[in-house]
């Protein structure tokens, strides 16, 4: 299928055609920096959860905060950044994209903290292109941590989340949907991005709480169809990036994680020719699919850049061939000291709370028994968020932990760490996609 680069008036005339109306749509001629049928890198990071140095002083109120959380090395959020950055400038992908959960709580100082490295990348020459999180907007669990007390600071609403991230993809969008947040930006002229706002806020007010769960409305996946039309009349392909996961990543862990009308959603998926799914949320390192009629919709979950083990996606498309998907973790080298053994650590002690609160609740596990299988499940973990499933834990299973693990009563500790070695896919880290055949003709 033949490839051309569009101009600006061809462009509006076609959305003039396809949708009737231009005031929905934006176009800016930066977006398109990426000719067709050429090779382009990009970056993917999920669920970074920023805070700035305004909002916590390591007194006593952030370190609660911190070490009753899941894990997240908020503490060294900047050097996390720092490392993502340098990797950005010595391989300068063409964009980088982020799924959502950008801040921490929500609080605007933090939002404006993220900002200021966001366009330091851009500054470097590689576009930025974001979605909310759950945590992003309207958040009343906003606050900043100094001292003794964790005290309430501002969020902010949909429009300054739009204002303020408008250098980050709002601004140069193609068109952006009237229902949500979501927005589609071309970084390339045969590769287009649905940036989709899967986040459900309006009640977080009243409800004194940021719901976790999300969905697409139903105008949205309205709006999504006429993108895919779009895209189909300039030979461009979609790729969607979302917060909350397209398809299960988790027997165990699927609700508040998966969209609630994920069944609708794919069915639009499928229609409209949509073959990658980039999310976040639920922290871990997992690639799950979904198959129609022959053709496979992938959703590729990169695991939470604040989390063990501190990674990100990078993905490299070679025109004719395919998309080549991998994880890279972070190099903090520079940090001082030996950053994976202290976040590895301070991960599964995190974690390990919950499950030992499960096991505590097994009459006649003995406390020494107890504790080599709380160590088990917790290096199995390690493992399943990094992204690595089924004989990849091979050096686990053959343990004496495991064997006791396997003798417990029924519970969801258990249930959860054999659901590790029945999965679909041993190495959740790597994923080659050929193009599609009418891409090849």
């Amino acid at each position: 299928m033949r490839k051309y680069r569009l101009s600006v008036i061809l462009l509006f005339a076609i959305i003039i055609v396809s949708f009737g109306c231009t005031e929905a749509f934006q176009y800016s001629i930066d977006c398109a920096k990426i000719e067709a049928n050429k090779d382009f890198t990009f970056f993917i990071v999920s669920d970074p959860h920023y805070i700035s140095k305004e909002s916590y002083d390591n007194g006593k109120a952030f370190k609660d905060f911190l070490n009753t959380g899941d894990g997240k090395m908020l503490n060294h959020i900047d050097e996390l950044f720092d490392a993502l950055i340098e990797d950005i400038e010595a391989e300068k992908p063409d964009f980088l994209i982020i799924t959502g959960d950008l801040t921490c709580n929500g609080a605007k100082q933090d939002h404006i903290g993220l900002t200021e490295r966001l366009k330091l990348i851009k500054d470097m020459g590689t576009c930025v292109f974001v979605v909310p999180g759950n945590h992003d907007i309207q958040n009343p669990h906003s606050r900043e941590f100094i001292g003794d007390e964790a005290r309430d600071v501002e969020t902010i609403t949909p429009d300054e989340f739009m204002t303020l991230y408008a250098p980050f993809g709002y601004e140069g969008a193609v068109s952006k949907d009237p229902n949500s947040l979501s927005y589609l930006a071309m970084p390339a002229e045969d590769t287009w991005l649905l940036m989709l706002d899967s986040t459900d806020t309006d009640n977080n007010f009243r409800k004194k709480y940021p719901e976790q769960s999300g969905f697409l409305r139903g105008g949205t996946l309205d709006w999504i169809v006429q993108c895919a039309d779009l895209a189909e009349k300039n030979n461009a392909r979609l790729i969607s990036v979302m917060h909350h996961s397209l398809i299960d990543h988790s027997e165990m862990i699927k609700t508040n994680y998966t969209i609630r009308n994920s069944k609708e959603a794919l069915k639009v998926f499928h229609k409209s020719g949509i073959e990658i799914v980039f999310t976040g949320h639920i922290h871990i390192q997992d690639i799950k699919s979904d198959e129609f009629q022959g053709k496979k919709i992938y959703d590729i979950g990169t695991s939470s850049l604040a989390v063990y083990p501190h990674q990100y996606g990078r993905m490299k498309f070679t025109p004719y061939i395919g998309f080549d998907y991998r994880t890279i973790q972070l190099d903090m080298d520079d940090s001082g000291f030996d950053f994976e053994d202290y976040s590895a650590h301070f991960f599964t002690e995190q974690c390990g709370r919950m499950h030992q609160k499960c096991l505590e609740r097994l009459e006649g596990l003995p406390d020494a028994e107890r504790k080599i299988v709380l160590e088990t499940v917790g290096r199995m973990n390690m493992m399943y968020f990094a992204g690595y499933r089924n004989e990849a834990l091979d050096n686990i299973v053959n343990t004496e932990g495991f064997r006791m693990l396997e003798k417990i009563a029924p519970c969801f500790t258990k249930e959860y760490a054999m659901s590790m070695l029945n999965d679909d896919r041993t190495d959740h880290n790597t994923l080659f996609i050929s193009v599609s055949s009418y891409e090849k003709q």
